[in-house]
């Protein structure tokens, strides 16, 4: 099945000059989002991590069914504020500002193999940010896994582990 065909490109969002890859069709076709999942769920039987993790928003939705799928938790990674209970934080630069990404507190656990997910790969800096929060509560993160890649941006660079994504654009 060609996983394109069911993501809708929307352009100048969410500002003019930007083309937003929109997997709400994606999602809106069951079959296909079947497959999605299927597909990502072969990436993490291979990895045979413990756990997996997945961030705000779009990953909660890749990441909670696939971890289902896959029998293996799943961690939620947030902004900052939105987490109840103890969390760890970890700040980040962006282009222009910074920004504050958190996790619970005993969520990970020292020495446990952790893949991250997510539904798309920018500019790898939140990706980034994510895997180094994880590390910082001794978990090992050895794979990431995006169901889209823009390639055009090299995110992929930034990143510290392997990553698989099951549909690119280059531009």
């Amino acid at each position: 099945m060609d996983l394109k065909a069911h993501i809708r490109g929307v352009p100048d969002f969410p500002k003019p000059g930007i083309l937003f890859y929109d997997i709400g069709t994606l999602l809106a076709h069951g079959p296909a989002w079947a497959e999605t999942i299927n597909r990502l769920a072969d990436v993490v039987k291979a990895e045979k991590p413990d756990m997996l993790m997945g961030i705000e928003s779009r990953g909660f939705l890749v990441g909670a069914p696939l971890a289902a799928a896959c029998g293996i938790g799943f961690a939620m990674v947030r902004k900052k504020g939105k987490l109840p209970g103890k969390t760890l934080s970890h700040s980040y630069d962006l282009e222009y500002g910074s920004d504050t990404l958190e996790i619970q507190e005993g969520v990970l656990k020292p020495g446990q193999k952790v893949m991250l997910v997510d539904d798309l790969l920018a500019t790898g800096g939140t990706a980034s940010a994510a895997i180094a929060l994880a590390e910082k509560l001794g978990a090992q993160v050895t794979h990431a896994a995006f169901v889209i890649e823009l390639t055009f941006l090299n995110g992929r660079a930034k990143l510290p582990v392997p990553m698989t994504s099951l549909v690119s654009y280059d531009s």
